[in-house]
């Protein structure tokens, strides 16, 4: 057949001939039939949806068929590529229109949005589109000067490609006519333009309120094509293995009953639970292991009810704190190759990348084929792993929707997502999760909350935001958290000399100490100060210091020693540890006493729990230290406890612990203090404020009544809601560029270019070069991999100093 000589991408390879379209068509469609049976079947959505997804995925590049198309990906080798500059995608229309001729014309209207919509947006948004939209392309041409876009085109071929789409789609139950339809170039032409004027009147405009889920539906089925087309172009299998299943609790309960121990009420409790999760339970009481209890119960309960296998996504609140989480759960579970991890910026490259073909605007030169196809193969490695780590900054991303981010929205349809430690005390970002949240649970989606000490306000939002679905779990009244601390108050700042010569001499006792500071800037003139006198006198390995201002790479690498040192469980050992609230997450550590600066009561408690963490020890010192309170970037008047935390909640909270001054304390205790400050005039404002940013994310973010417009836009209004970004160092620059396109598939090059990103505050986003062609903001910056980020050069507008960050 001549359909043999039809490719569908460029030679990867000297020598290798690019892909044939048959086979890639093919190859989407059974991709679809792979997500179908991973996803299931999602509530709300229309009872064809993963009919149309299965059409739209093997007619979706059928429009590749041209001359122009063939010559500018190399077909035939021995012409010179040339650029073409149509959208395949747009005569790919008519062949839905003629292979669906039979079907109703709202259903053919569906296929055709998503064949249509998986590279380019239809629309522009109202400061334009960085790339052309097809509306504006195509919009106002007739039918004979559309044609002429999209010939020559060979009538043989042509005419072979119809016959075997027909007898494919017929062979795999599609609603394709009994006989395949006939039709010469121009009958095609004419189909495509008829199909397309009418799917752009559909979707020029913003739909009624009374349609919005039409819009979730389009959204969704075009990250079904598009994750489709991902997976076949990449040639790489998903997980169908789950590290969490069945055999987990079992295991578990042999474990303990070997050291004498047995499952704890609350995680029994949790095992049995089916539905949304909130769990407040002590810090060392086995949370991580109830949820995880919870989530493989959630397993079997959803794949019985969709017939598909349910994803996990453990989120934690610092991106500094993922590398530690992946090692926990591979040991938990037993499965170190079987978490994956939820790639940020690198993951936008290489989607965004994966789906450059070349046409109309995209880098036709040919020797980026290579990195193309690298590209493709990494952008699938975002789905392939069941169980995941990340922050819900990047499972929120899916929200951006668009070709790009579409597919990481359908992959939370019937998930769990696992928040751990969510804060109350960030209004924004908390507003943001709860819009989410609300979304994953309308998708089938399964919720739990964890926390040591979960404020009432905190999970009555929540369940609010989940349809009042939520079961509470926390251990019996009768079992009592341990007394594990004793509170200490000090006027004196953390990093004054009379708080200095208290460390010293606690370091001097032989003791491990942690100091957690509000801001890196203390952080780092506490580890300088204190850091060579602990060094003095228990050796190189026994101080260190951790903050969230650190390379991927070099943080894993601090993660790791501290976790030698001070590890749960370890014979105990002197020492220091420096760091600020991002040490408290994922890093299972007991330590024998805790200097810090005040914060928000939530923050600090999570900082005890660092402490005495396994109460073998008699009640631990944990001593606050009153902060310093001034303006901040942006903050207008109002005043921050160092910078970071607001004033009137910390102050609140001091007042509390300065009437509990020497006692001991426990988690229990702590909550009914959390109560007091969430239930006082600052907590209505908390709660109405918390209220206005998850509605400013649901009408910004999840208002899809243009699914097919173009949201690049969003992407920087997105990381400024969320309060952080990422950049690498300029030095990184060229590993960085090499990591995207040349990493391996090895489990140890997981991460690959993620390994050199730095987080940053939403205001660094004006500092900087952006690079375009990475996606990822550039720095000059003043670097240490022990001390990690201190400045940033060369922008007289802006400058970044490490006090104003957490």
């Amino acid at each position: 057949m001549v359909v043999k000589d039809l490719r569908a991408k460029s030679s990867s390879a000297p020598g290798i001939p690019g892909e044939l379209l048959t086979d890639h068509l093919l190859n989407t469609l059974e991709a679809v039939r792979t997500i179908h049976g991973r996803i299931g079947d999602i509530p709300g959505m229309p009872s064809d949806f993963w009919t149309w997804a299965a059409t739209a995925a093997l007619l979706h590049d059928a429009g590749k068929l041209p001359d122009g198309f063939q010559r500018m990906i190399g077909n035939p080798p021995r012409q010179k590529p040339t650029v073409w500059g149509e959208r395949h995608e747009v005569l790919s229309l008519g062949f839905v229109q003629l292979l669906l001729a039979d079907l109703p014309t709202g259903q053919r209207e569906w296929v055709a949005a998503a064949v249509a919509g998986h590279h380019r947006p239809f629309t522009s948004g109202l400061d334009g589109s960085s790339k052309l939209p097809l509306l504006t392309q195509y919009g106002d041409d007739q039918p004979r000067d559309f044609a002429a876009k999209f010939t020559p085109a060979d009538p043989e071929r042509l005419a072979d490609l119809m016959e075997w789409l027909h007898a494919t789609g017929r062979r795999h139950g599609l609603p394709f006519p009994e006989s395949a339809p006939q039709a010469n170039v121009r009958q095609l032409t004419d189909a495509a333009h008829q199909l397309f004027q009418r799917v752009m009147d559909q979707w020029e405009w913003p739909l009624p309120t009374a349609d919005e889920g039409r819009g979730v539906t389009a959204v969704l089925l075009l990250g079904a094509v598009t994750m489709a087309d991902h997976l076949s172009s990449a040639h790489a299998p998903l997980e169908t293995r789950h590290p969490l299943d069945e055999t987990y609790a079992t295991r578990l309960v042999e474990r303990l009953s070997a050291r004498g121990h047995a499952l704890r009420p609350q995680q029994w409790e949790a095992s049995t639970t089916i539905g949304n999760l909130l769990l407040r339970s002590w810090t060392g009481s086995g949370k991580t292991e109830a949820v995880l209890l919870w989530a493989a119960a959630q397993i079997g309960d959803l794949a019985s009810r969709t017939k598909g296998n349910p994803r996990v996504f453990y989120l934690l609140p610092y991106l500094a704190s993922i590398n530690a989480m992946t090692l926990r759960l591979g040991n938990e579970l037993n499965s170190p190759g079987g978490i994956g991890v939820a790639h940020s910026k690198a993951a936008s490259y290489h989607l965004a990348q994966s789906l450059a073909d070349g046409c109309g605007g995209d880098d036709a030169d040919p020797a980026d084929a290579a990195i193309k196809a690298h590209s493709r193969a990494e952008a699938t490695k975002n789905f392939r792993e069941l169980l995941r780590v990340g922050t819900p900054y990047q499972v929120l991303r899916g929200a951006l929707a668009g070709p790009v981010h579409s597919s990481i929205l359908i992959d939370g349809a019937n998930s769990i997502f696992i928040l751990d430690e969510l804060h109350a005390y960030d209004v924004r970002r908390l507003g943001m999760i709860l819009a989410i949240m609300g979304f994953w649970h309308r998708l089938g989606g399964r919720v739990a909350v964890l926390s040591a000490t979960m404020p009432t306000a905190l999970a009555d939002l929540v369940t609010q935001a989940l349809d009042g679905r939520t079961a509470l779990v926390e251990p019996p009244p009768e079992s009592r958290a341990p007394i594990r601390h004793r509170l200490h108050i000090r006027q004196a700042h953390l990093t004054d000399e009379p708080s200095l010569d208290e460390m010293r001499e606690r370091l001097a006792e032989g003791r491990s100490v942690l100091v957690v500071a509000n801001n890196v800037r203390d952080a780092i003139t506490l580890y300088e100060t204190l850091g060579p006198y602990c060094i003095e006198l228990h050796g190189e390995d026994s101080a260190h210091l951790l903050h969230s201002r650190y390379r991927r790479i070099d943080r894993t690498a601090i993660e790791t020693a501290v976790q030698e040192r001070f590890a749960s469980g370890k014979p105990r050992l002197p020492g220091l540890l420096v760091g600020t609230q991002a040490v408290e997450v994922s890093l299972d550590l007991d330590l024998d006493a805790c200097h810090t600066s005040a914060a928000d009561l939530e923050a600090l408690v999570q900082r005890f729990g660092r402490v005495n963490r396994l109460g073998t020890l008699a009640p631990s010192p944990v001593v606050v230290h009153e902060p310093a309170y001034s303006t901040r970037r942006g903050g207008g008047d109002d005043l921050w406890a160092d910078g970071v935390y607001e004033a009137e909640p910390t102050l609140l909270g001091w007042d509390i612990l300065t009437r509990h001054d020497s006692q001991t304390i426990n988690e229990q205790v702590v909550t009914g203090w959390l109560d007091e400050i969430y239930t006082s005039p600052w907590g209505q404002k908390w709660a109405r404020r918390v209220a206005e940013h998850r509605s400013a994310f649901e009408d910004a973010f999840l208002n899809f009544s243009q699914p097919f417009g173009d949201r690049s836009e969003l992407t920087e209004a997105f990381d400024e809601q969320f309060e952080g970004t990422e950049a690498i160092l300029a030095e990184d620059h060229d590993d960085y560029e090499s990591a995207l396109n040349l990493a391996g598939n090895s489990i140890a090059g997981r991460l690959h270019a993620d390994q050199y990103l730095i987080p940053l505050p939403a205001w660094c986003i004006g500092i900087g070069a952006y690079d375009k062609r990475l996606k990822v903001r550039v720095i000059d910056a003043e670097y240490d991999p022990r001390l990690g980020l201190r400045a940033i050069h060369r922008d007289a507008r802006q400058k970044y100093e490490p006090g104003e960050i957490l």
